[in-house]
């Protein structure tokens, strides 16, 4: 059994050196794969591991002090430690799981409708932080009033038109006429 896992491990070498070595018409291997994110050859494997989602430097740092890896490049990984780095960072959580699972979490906190999840559904900062003159960026653009009634009429009168939309949106404009017109007369 030890024989084999030598070979095994000598061919995977063998394989590394020739994929180095090796271009496709001008093209050059330019990383490993390292779950299911590319880490970069000429970066070194602390700040290269950051490349997958969910890994930070914390967990780069201990991911590579789990396996006794100094900070090398990734190019120069052994085939051993390739493996073994790719089993350590298979037992944390990364990549498409943690994003599925971040989501289901923000789902819940919507459908549960706390605090959190109105603020996640608003798209606003959900943290505390305060949004009169920052979150500029997570705030939506504000529609003008007269939009924002409109679409709040819509909503209003959604249920209550059984014929069709067209109706409801003919409804809608001439009570935005006629706030428009009250509007001039007291002004």
């Amino acid at each position: 059994m030890l024989g084999l896992r030598r070979s095994a491990a000598t061919l995977l070498n063998h394989s590394q050196s020739l994929l180095r070595n090796l271009s496709f018409h001008g093209l050059r291997v330019q990383g490993i794969r390292v779950g299911n994110a590319e880490v970069p050859n000429h970066k070194p494997l602390k700040t290269g591991l950051q490349e997958v989602y969910g890994i930070g430097r914390r967990k780069s740092h201990q991911v590579l002090c789990g396996l006794g890896i100094t900070n090398k490049l990734a190019r120069d990984l052994t085939g051993k430690e390739l493996i073994d780095l790719r089993e350590e960072v298979g037992m944390h959580q990364h990549g498409d799981e943690l994003r599925r699972r971040v989501g289901s979490e923000i789902q819940r906190l919507v459908e549960v409708d706390c605090y959190r999840g109105s603020r996640h559904r608003h798209g606003m900062p959900c943290r505390g932080q305060r949004t009169k003159t920052n979150a500029r960026t997570k705030r939506e653009r504000e529609l003008p009033l007269l939009e924002r009634r409109k679409l709040l009429q819509v909503e209003l009168l959604r249920p209550l038109c059984s014929t069709s939309l067209q109706l409801c949106l003919d409804e809608i404009d001439q009570i935005s006429r006629h706030d428009l017109l009250r509007k001039k007369r007291t002004s």
